[in-house]
């Protein structure tokens, strides 16, 4: 059985970190892409459906609407789902060195 300091050293390896370091990369780039079709998303909805997006719903043009109101908790999610993948993926590979 390794010794805790062997097995510190492979927590902290090159291998170890560029593995995690890798597959938070790929997280990241989900995360991003999915802030940036919201975030590109309505101008381009604004811009090809000037009619749907001046629909009212509640009071709001479904534009402000989204804006207002739904933009807010889909920034939330998409965090929250970072966050925990994140931490999913820290663990799994600590999981990985330890067996």
């Amino acid at each position: 059985m390794p010794h805790s300091t062997d097995r510190a050293d492979t927590i902290h390896s090159e291998a170890f970190l560029a593995s995690l370091m890798r597959r938070q990369l790929r997280l990241s780039i989900a995360c991003a892409a999915a802030f940036l079709v919201a975030l590109l998303g309505l101008p381009l909805a604004n811009y090809f459906a000037p009619a749907l997006m001046a629909t009212r719903v509640g009071g709001f043009t479904l534009s402000w609407l989204i804006v207002g109101v739904l933009f807010f908790p889909y920034v939330w999610l998409i965090s929250g789902i970072f966050i925990k993948r994140s931490l999913k993926l820290e663990a799994d590979e600590a999981e990985e060195v330890f067996k």
